[in-house]
């Protein structure tokens, strides 16, 4: 564009300084040419210049005047002028220079041949060459000089063992003799696994920032067009780029856009991602390691990768980035901690210890929410409420404070989430209570949060149980307060995830006696097609009544927990009808059958005690459930 700018400017100058030669700017009153003869004949004029049109004079009085000569022949004037003794000059015809009729002669070729570049430019996008109808073989990988990385290894906190794995690839980078005199070869390519918001992409960027090299970065989906060969012809280009900047990296994000499986393409669009994932082979066995080209690619799904992506001489070495552990949040925490002006009440070891299952985008995120919160109230600090707001609103939404629910409906609320509050309170092997509220947030009347008190990897099936027993919690307070005919709709998502948490246990984690430890699922391998049931009717009938058993009991069970119990639902729905919202310490007044104390004061911080919390399935490491997930949703 700004070159572009400056073509045009220059034309401009050009078409100034032609018109600028041609006119003559110089004052001068212009007078008829009658009124000119009568000065001439009265002896008021001096001096006269001529030309072939026009007449320029000075009086006696040196004021100067200009005529234009009519186009008639007047052979009286030049008598006249010398009667009157009128110095009379000439002005010589002026030729244009050989350069200026070159210039006006080749002005209107020059603007078609600029309006000509201009067009094509746009069709080709811009100055880049990116975007146009004419770029489609193009890549369209951003560069990004070794002067303009600033991320490096001090940036990244909470994955040691990835830097770990990925450290001596800055090592080769920055001296490749070291490695290549004893023989060695380093891996032409890294993939980063793990669950989104690890940080994957920023370590890729850091490792190009400490080696200080240039940086290639493209996602898997800039490879794939509705035309095909495109794919493959980007592929081609963005590695001709990345030689010419040797010794470099190339980043591909999201790979499984182009790197699935082959074998399934029944169409153009398939066709096409076949043909670029065939280049992408090709290219990365095509260039040798001594050429300083490292390629990177990061996904979420490795298993749904081509094989012939995964084996040594193509991606050598795979790089697990998982969710952090306490220690590794803390880490984050200090580094997104650095930018926000903080109370001496809030250390990040206890916020660490309060966010289990949190991966990086989601503790950079609970940071500026607590910025975020504490800049409404005007506050100079960042405290330690705000962090409990922020965390309350990532994990279980915002208040919908402008929402008003009925006092039936609002009792109705405190029924069901002190159901799941008291069932989870009693059942073994269960997260404790943290935080249970009638307060509408997202798509939720009431939620009732547990926090686990450390990081947890796995469950056993009586945890399972008692998480399934939580779950049932909700609707049969209800059932107990309002009768069969009064159940309300509440309970949907708490239904639907227990019986895919049953459904789990017999099919998937061998916890059923009677079918034993075998995988009932289906194909999951992502190929098109894949997907048919791997049991026969017979077996699928064991299943859903073997599920149904485990539902049924767990139901009882926590039925019967309810009943015993009812004078602690009936004092629990008293007090979150009064304060709407009651915290573990209340919590445990209720269950010990004391009188509830007043809600805390958040200066006594509000990540103590068992202040930690899971943000669900999809951030458990080993994709174990934990019911609700942070909350229990009616």
């Amino acid at each position: 564009m700004m070159k572009n700018l400056i073509l045009w400017l220059v034309i401009a100058l050009v078409l100034f300084s032609v018109f600028q030669n041609f006119s003559d700017t110089s004052p001068r009153n212009e007078l008829s040419y009658s009124e000119f003869v009568a000065d001439v004949q009265s002896g008021r004029v001096a001096q006269v210049r001529t030309d072939a049109d026009v007449i320029y004079g000075i009086r006696n009085d040196n004021t100067s005047f200009k005529v234009v000569r009519p186009n008639i022949p007047d052979a009286k004037l030049i008598d006249d002028l010398l009667d009157k003794k009128v110095v009379v000059t000439g002005t010589e015809f002026a030729r244009p220079s050989i350069w200026e009729q070159l210039l006006v002669a080749s002005f209107p070729i020059l603007i078609v041949i600029a309006v000509f570049i201009f067009f094509m430019r746009q069709m080709q996008g811009g100055a880049g060459g990116k975007g146009g109808p004419m770029s489609f073989g193009k890549s369209k990988a951003k560069l990004l000089g070794e002067d303009q990385i600033k991320t490096t290894f001090v940036d990244v906190a909470g994955v040691d063992e990835a830097k770990e794995e990925v450290q001596e690839l800055v090592d080769y980078l920055k001296d490749p003799s070291r490695f290549q005199r004893l023989g060695g070869r380093i891996p032409r390519g890294v993939l980063m696994s793990g669950p989104p918001g690890t940080g994957k992409t920023l370590l890729a960027k850091a490792i190009a920032g400490e080696a200080k090299v240039p940086f290639f970065s493209i996602s898997g989906s800039d490879f794939v067009e509705m035309f095909v060969g495109v794919g493959a012809s980007r592929v081609r280009d963005m590695f001709d780029q990345a030689k010419k900047q040797a010794p470099c990296i190339i980043f591909i994000d999201e790979i499984d856009a182009v790197g699935r499986h082959r074998g399934g393409g029944h169409g153009g669009g398939n066709d096409e991602r076949e043909q670029t994932l065939n280049q992408l082979l090709v290219e990365m066995d095509g260039f040798e390691g001594s050429e300083g080209i490292i390629v990177i690619a990061a996904t979420n799904r490795p298993d749904v990768l081509d094989k012939a992506l995964l084996r040594p001489g193509r991606f050598d070495r795979q790089v697990f980035v998982g969710l952090p552990d306490i220690r590794g949040r803390e880490q984050i925490l200090k580094v997104h901690m650095r930018k926000v002006p903080l109370d001496e009440a809030v250390v990040a070891s206890v916020i660490a210890r309060g966010t289990p299952g949190f991966s990086g985008a989601d503790l950079a995120n609970l940071v500026n929410e607590a910025a975020l919160f504490a800049a409404r109230s005007n506050k100079r600090l960042v405290g330690v409420e705000e962090f409990e707001r922020a965390r309350d609103k990532i994990m279980m939404g915002a208040e919908r404070k402008s929402m008003v629910m009925n006092e039936k409906e609002k009792e109705n609320t405190a029924y069901h989430e002190a159901g799941h509050a008291i069932v989870g309170c009693l059942v073994p092997e269960h997260d404790p209570v943290h935080k249970v509220s009638i307060i509408p947030r997202g798509g939720a009347l009431g939620v009732t949060q547990y926090l686990p008190e450390e990081d947890t990897y796995s469950y056993s099936k009586r945890g399972l149980e008692s998480r399934l027993c939580t779950l049932f919690g909700g609707r049969i307070a209800e059932e107990l307060t309002l009768g069969l005919e009064g159940v309300t709709t509440g309970a949907s998502n708490d239904i639907e995830r227990a019986t895919q948490m049953a459904r789990n246990m017999v099919t998937k984690w061998g916890l059923s006696e009677s079918l034993g430890p075998l995988h009932y699922g289906e194909d999951e391998s992502g190929i098109p097609g894949a997907g048919n049931q791997q049991y026969s009717s017979e077996t699928s009938k064991k299943i859903d009544a073997e599920v149904r058993a485990i539902v049924d009991a767990c139901y009882g069970r926590a039925k019967d927990l309810l009943v015993e119990n009812r004078d602690i639902l009936e004092a629990m729905k008293d007090a979150l009808m009064e304060y709407e919202t009651i915290d573990s310490e209340q919590v445990a007044d209720l269950m010990a059958r004391r009188k509830v104390r007043p809600p805390r004061d958040w200066g006594d911080g509000g990540f103590d005690g068992n202040s930690s919390s899971s943000d669900g399935e999809a951030k458990d490491p080993k994709d174990a459930p934990i019911v609700g997930g942070p909350a229990e949703e009616r």
